[in-house]
């Protein structure tokens, strides 16, 4: 039985919830072998400390299988365009299972031809971008995932949520220790925006504006406008270049047509691009013990008793932790969870 945490969080082993998220999407519909696959990546975001790309996605997931929107048990279609260029449609199935189908044609490509590009559509939420590039950082790849989310962020003096979240994730091997970027490029998730709300707290300003585009401290207010760009105009600029590059390459939407990923009633019609580029042939092998001792200067940089990490660190630990004591996760999370995985919940 899971224990429970001081702020009432149950505590529940990582083989315990990877069997409770599996049965849920088999019992939804879902091959088994892509619900391993999704359920992994899933599970990789909690111990990550990333509960918003987590198992709470389940739910969600689940009524997309229902409803036919995901379809399971079909592989991939995978052609490459050109020597370096590989087109990647989903067939409609979980992005995990795109994404690391793409990767298994990429990373042997791109050791021969230096750099390789795979541009994936009608696939769903492809989850964290952490352990994908992780996954080409340990090969010897340095590793480049964008992807496009639903509208959520308002251009920068303008209001409406015209522009996704657009997150951005970075790989760069260095021994056990590589820098692991992955964030989005909005101030704060839609996630954290509709907790303060459930709890009636007002938000920090700068978070979001409300639909007239003025900023507001209101969560039910914010919920129901737009979240803004992290860094202000250099944020908006970043998230609105990642849609252009991946709606382009990929063929898939933009702004308020990207749908798919938060509900349970539309197809998805958002893109992702991942990009593998190799240290070996670039030479770049010989110069990665100068990479892991500027790594270490930076990390040895904090003032008084601050720690500093490079991108990518405390997620380690984080996920370290968890390992060995369990990931928290919320009690009416958890019942849905065990309901969906017996049938019990429609």
């Amino acid at each position: 039985m899971p224990t429970t945490t001081q702020d009432g969080a149950e505590l529940v082993t990582v083989d315990e919830l990877r069997r409770t998220t599996v049965a849920a999407l088999a019992e939804a519909g879902a091959h088994e072998e892509d619900a391993l696959i999704q359920a992994d990546q899933l599970l990789e975001a909690e111990l990550r400390g990333h509960p918003s790309h987590g198992v709470r996605r389940v739910p969600v997931l689940c009524g997309r299988l229902r409803a036919g929107l995901i379809v399971t048990g079909t592989a991939p279609t995978v052609i490459w365009a050109s020597e370096s260029a590989l087109d990647v449609d989903g067939n409609l199935g979980f992005g995990p299972v795109s994404a690391h189908a793409a990767l298994d044609s990429l990373l042997p490509r791109a050791a021969s031809t230096g750099i390789a590009v795979a541009a994936i559509r009608r696939s769903h939420h492809v989850g964290m971008l952490a352990p994908y590039v992780e996954r080409m950082a340990a090969a010897g790849f340095v590793g480049l995932v964008l992807t496009t989310s639903e509208g959520l962020v308002h251009p920068w003096g303008g209001a409406g949520a015209l522009v996704g979240t657009n997150p951005i994730g970075i790989g760069v091997p260095s021994g056990d220790k590589p820098l692991i970027l992955d964030m989005s490029t909005a101030a704060v998730s839609m996630g954290k925006i509709l907790d303060y709300k459930a709890r009636g707290q007002e938000i920090p300003l700068g978070w979001a504006v409300d639909r007239d585009g003025h900023p507001t401290t209101d969560a039910a207010a914010a919920a129901e406008g737009a979240l803004s760009p992290f860094g202000g105009p250099k944020g908006y600029a970043l998230g609105v270049a990642v849609e252009a590059v991946v709606g382009l390459l990929s063929r898939t939407a933009f702004g308020t047509e990207v749908t798919g990923t938060l509900d349970t009633v539309n197809p998805t019609t958002k893109g992702d691009l991942f990009i593998a580029i190799s240290t070996g042939v670039f030479g770049a092998d010989r110069h990665a013990a100068g990479l892991a001792q500027y790594f270490e200067q930076i990390r040895s940089s904090g003032v008084d008793s601050t720690s500093v990490g490079i991108p990518g660190d405390r997620a380690r630990q984080t996920r370290s932790d968890r390992l060995e004591h369990g990931v928290p996760v919320d009690p009416a999370l958890w019942a849905s969870l065990q309901a969906l995985s017996t049938g019990s919940q429609s």
